[in-house]
């Protein structure tokens, strides 16, 4: 399933939802994204959220969308 992970790239200040910033991982749960971003990362993640049916086709068709990969 791919979700969309809303964040903040600086833990330590106060979140801004004019400095939100989003990813998108390949995963089979919720909980199981969380892990992988908080172990490869030092985000402050706002928000997980599950794409599927048209809410996936419509992020799919942004020039952003792009499936985040960790080694």
């Amino acid at each position: 399933m791919i979700f969309k992970v809303l964040y903040q790239e600086d833990t330590k200040a106060n979140p801004k939802r004019e400095f939100t910033k989003s990813l998108y991982v390949d995963c089979d749960t919720e909980v199981e994204a969380r892990e992988l971003i908080d172990k490869n990362t030092d985000h402050n993640i706002e928000f997980i959220e599950p794409l599927e049916g048209n809410h996936l086709a419509y992020e799919q068709k942004s020039p952003d969308f792009k499936i985040t990969e960790f080694k």
